[in-house]
């Protein structure tokens, strides 16, 4: 039977989700250039819009989908998500239904461990939040110079052929290529949402190549304010990312949540000394980046390791993702407009492979515990494995994808060098953000 209380914190986690995309605008909002502050909150809406479409379409049925018997997508059985809103009707209706037929077909979702259930209608929301983020994160990248159909049309097409599938893979259960037959463990988006997100941005990015004066100028944030309030929605919303993972109103969902506030911290503490020794002040922006970077560590974890475990995880990941953003970037050259790949690809590849040391092993969803518990390498060679399968396959996909949407813009992804260097918010779309009036408004 629907447990009340989960079947509640579920769409409270929901709706905190749901909070994190508008939450991201202005954070990327905050970070761009004041001429493109606009175009770059706009791509995020954008997302809002064309995911929670494809979602529904077929998004839902991709990912989570038939039976399990294929390893790399979920099916049609779900397409328009008619049989698990079929099903919420018959229920509310008193039309009696089978608690095992409906488990089989994802009529509810059920904890393995205290039966708790709610409806699927909600954690069909629930994924359509997360795969709303997921997708929004790339826009980072990209800032600045491409088109701004050339990126609806990817979206379209990616949160479907690259999301969905990656999804399943990981979060698909029995048959499901990373989490099962490889054995790897993503608690609530390492792989699905941060590497998949951050490498599509770079390989996008590679594709674009660099804005006008890479290099040679500084780019500074517009509104330091901006990135606040934007990192602030994030951090509360992803409250909702986490401890909703556990699908569950329990002990695990304290623990998540604990876990994220603890390795938020330790990661914001982390980049503010760093600053502090490399640049001699600790500036607000970097403290909203170490926060961020701490929650993408923790992400695949927040449910499988202590709160010790979490602070140590904070601490280590600002200092990898601060490399990255400040060094690599400028050596290999790859214009990461808004450091998508710098903090969440990389953040996300350090969360996946502490999680194989630090998971307690009456945690895991496998048989291995972490190396740090069992002397066992098995987990930790698993999410290693997870990790390689999911740059391969976003990697490759996205450069497919790239091509294809490159192709049906005229062999250009860009907008003109006189919209680049008017700046995209009167080019692309005929307003400012902040217009200088001349009399009464």
């Amino acid at each position: 039977m629907i447990d009340t209380g989960s079947t509640g914190f579920m769409i409270i986690c929901a709706m905190l989700v749901l909070l994190m995309t508008p939450g991201l605008a202005f954070f990327y909002g905050g970070l761009s250039r004041r001429k493109n502050v606009v175009n770059t909150m706009i791509m995020t809406f954008m997302v809002i819009g064309v995911v929670g479409v494809m979602w529904v379409i077929c998004g839902w049925s991709f990912a989570y989908g038939g039976d399990g018997s294929i390893p790399f997508f979920g099916g049609f059985d779900q397409i328009g998500c008619l049989s698990a809103a079929n099903d919420m009707i018959e229920e509310a209706a008193g039309v009696p239904t089978a608690y095992t037929i409906a488990a089989e077909q994802g009529a509810i979702a059920v904890d393995p461990e205290i039966g708790a259930t709610y409806p699927a209608i909600i954690d069909i929301v629930f994924q359509m939040a997360f795969a709303m983020i997921t997708t929004a994160i790339i826009t980072g990248a990209i800032a600045g110079r491409m088109k701004f159909g050339a990126i609806c049309a990817f979206v379209v097409i990616w949160v479907v052929v690259v999301y969905a599938p990656l999804a399943h893979m990981v979060w698909g259960g029995d048959g499901s290529f990373i989490g099962d037959m490889i054995g790897a463990l993503d608690f609530a988006g390492g792989d699905v949402v941060h590497i998949s997100s951050g490498l599509t941005g770079l390989v996008l990015c590679l594709l674009l190549g660099t804005r006008k004066g890479f290099g040679m100028m500084s780019y500074r944030p517009h509104n330091v304010p901006f990135v606040a309030l934007g990192a602030t929605l994030l951090w509360f919303g992803w409250f909702g990312f986490n401890a909703g993972s556990e699908f569950a109103a329990d002990g695990v969902a304290g623990l998540a949540l604990l876990n994220t506030v603890a390795a938020s911290a330790a990661g914001l503490v982390s980049w503010m000394i760093i600053e502090r020794v490399k640049v001699g002040k600790p500036t607000l922006v970097g403290a909203c980046t170490g926060l961020v970077a701490g929650l993408v560590v923790i992400t695949p974890a927040a449910g499988f390791v202590e709160p010790w475990a979490a602070v140590i995880m904070g601490f280590i990941v600002s200092p990898c993702c601060y490399f990255a953003i400040s060094v690599c970037k400028k050596k290999i050259g790859y214009d990461d407009a808004l450091d998508a790949f710098g903090c969440h690809c990389v953040g996300g590849i350090v969360g996946g492979i502490l999680t194989g040391l630090f998971c307690v092993p009456e945690l895991s969803w496998t048989e291995y515990g972490g190396l740090f518990y069992t002397g066992d390498p098995s987990l930790f060679i698993s999410q290693i494995l997870g990790i390689l399968v999911t740059i391969a396959f976003v990697a490759i996909a996205d450069l497919v994808l790239g091509i294809i949407i490159k192709a049906l813009f005229k062999g250009s992804l860009r907008v003109s060098e006189e919209e680049e260097a008017q700046g995209l918010d009167v080019a692309a779309h005929g307003e400012s953000a902040y217009p200088a009036f001349i009399g009464l408004d």
